[in-house]
């Protein structure tokens, strides 16, 4: 008989680990507490307009290709990706603007106009950019880690100081550049990874080379429909998906998961993946003898920022505005220091704007554009409805102040997404939107485990396992754990 899988979650965490699992011939039950499967990537339709709920930046084709390769198929076959051009646009204030291209001669021109020697020093940053990518990929990130001596092993001993495992990226991207905008656009992605700069290793230099040199893609219909493909991809496999089901047990017997009790029905289960918060299922369903991590071991964590969206369909057009834009202020340290130092709604905050319909007509009526904005904010801010409409009237004058668009303006529909939301729906700690940051004492090794030391067949999947953050990142993960299974338990 074939042996029993359960994975909790429908994210892309849960369907990629429940995939390969029954490739890898297990009988395999997703369960999902929301109705719809994706996640964090889902939709959200109403009066014409559709609205990708979660992420919003597809990045890393080739961890793509290479997840649907494993199962001898093409990506195409289930989404198709768009090229975007100009990859982003970024407000820096005072009406300055600049675009980032696919065509990199017209990105060496950028950072030349700001400081003499600037082109040059983007050539050599990210000529150690892609070598940091290629060893890493090759080497660290499709490999689990166990111990210490598996993540301090020889080539990282050798190799740690070109590596950057142990400078910062804020000091290292100040070695290369020393105009502020051209640091900037070398250091944002660390928000996206939940991380300040000034505490990145610089390791995540990598990231402009995914951002520069890979290019800037989106699937067509959004990232959901990029969701849903992973979604076809169980059915074809023959996963039994179970959604509108809240996971509120983990039965143990002698040390092993043997059922997951649902707010429903039990599901028996030979082996149990988590690509729920991690967090919730270690301190919440887990019984107090099963829980692998302390009280205090989660309090010490740097949790990750959460996040303050709002959905806004437009009735108008937006010249201002590209597919992608980011505003960066010139004191962006300020920022910084409300979400990990001293927890407070900033005032001035940096921002980032989607509008999809610059690329995807259907995610909008005619003549009016899909508007996604998003500030980076601490976990853990109350989160009242006062709070939000005052927060979102000071943000919205913000950005018109920064980008000249009055997005108050013809506004057709509005909802706001932020701390308890991520709580309700995904019981996302302290209401984080992606887990826990990068620090250097949270990569790799030092990333909660991907196998649970109290009960021998739970495993977990997602954004606080290694490699940590982004939807590449938690597609790795659930290799690195699948691969855990198969040689633990055979195929």
């Amino acid at each position: 008989m074939k042996k029993h899988a359960v994975v909790i979650g429908g994210g892309y965490g849960g369907l990629s680990s429940a995939a390969l699992l029954a490739r890898d011939g297990w009988d395999v039950t997703l369960i999902e507490k929301l109705d719809d499967l994706g996640g964090r990537a889902r939709t959200w339709k109403t009066e014409g307009f559709t609205f990708d709920l979660g992420p919003s930046w597809y990045l890393m084709p080739e961890v793509f290709e290479r997840f649907f390769s494993l199962f001898d198929r093409e990506r195409s076959d289930y989404f198709k990706l768009l090229p975007l051009d100009p990859y982003y646009k970024v407000f820096f204030g005072e009406g300055e603007t600049a675009v980032l291209s696919p065509r990199q001669e017209e990105n060496i021109e950028l950072f030349e106009s700001f400081e003499p020697g600037g082109g040059d020093a983007l050539v050599r940053y990210m000529d150690q950019a892609t070598y940091k990518y290629e060893v890493a990929m090759k080497e660290f990130l499709y490999r689990g880690y166990k111990h210490l001596g598996e993540f301090f092993n020889r080539r990282l001993m050798t190799e740690g100081l070109r590596l950057g495992i142990f400078k910062k990226l804020d000091k290292l991207v100040g070695s290369y550049v020393q105009d502020r905008r051209a640091r900037q656009i070398l250091e944002y992605a660390m928000v996206f990874l939940g991380t300040n700069p000034v505490e990145a290793p610089a390791i995540y230099s990598i990231m402009s080379h995914v951002d520069l040199k890979l290019g800037v893609f989106f699937p067509e219909g959004g990232m959901a429909t990029a969701a849903q493909g992973f979604v076809r991809l169980c059915e074809e496999q023959g996963v039994k998906l179970v959604t509108g089901e809240e996971v509120v047990k983990i039965v143990t017997r002698n040390g092993k998961a043997v059922a997951v009790e649902t707010t429903k029905q039990t599901y028996r289960a030979d082996v149990v993946v988590s690509g729920a918060d991690y967090h919730h299922i270690d301190t919440e369903v887990l019984e107090a003898k099963d829980r692998r991590y302390s009280p205090r071991y989660w309090r010490k964590r740097v949790v990750a920022p959460s996040m303050f969206i709002a959905y806004l369909g437009i009735n108008r057009k937006l010249p201002n505005l590209e597919h992608h834009n980011l505003y960066f202020a010139e004191n962006w340290h300020g920022h910084f220091d409300t979400i990990f130092k001293h927890p407070a709604w900033p005032e001035k905050p940096c921002f980032y704007l989607s509008c999809i319909s610059k690329t995807d007509a259907d995610s909008a009526p005619d003549g009016a554009e899909n508007v996604f904005l998003l500030v980076p904010v601490a976990p853990g801010l109350a989160d009242t409805d006062q709070q939000r409409e005052a927060y979102l009237a000071h943000v919205l004058e913000h950005v018109r102040e920064v980008t000249g668009e009055d997005l108050t303006r013809d506004v057709a529909v509005q909802r706001i997404y932020s701390h308890r939301d991520f709580i309700e729906d995904y019981h996302a700690y302290k209401g984080t939107a992606l887990g826990l940051s990068h620090t250097l004492m949270q990569t790799a090794i030092f990333r909660p485990s991907t196998r649970s030391t109290k009960v021998e067949n739970l495993f977990y999947t997602g954004q606080y396992t290694h490699p940590g953050v982004g939807v590449p990142m938690v597609l790795i993960a659930s290799e690195i754990v699948t691969d855990e299974i198969r040689n633990t338990y055979g195929a």
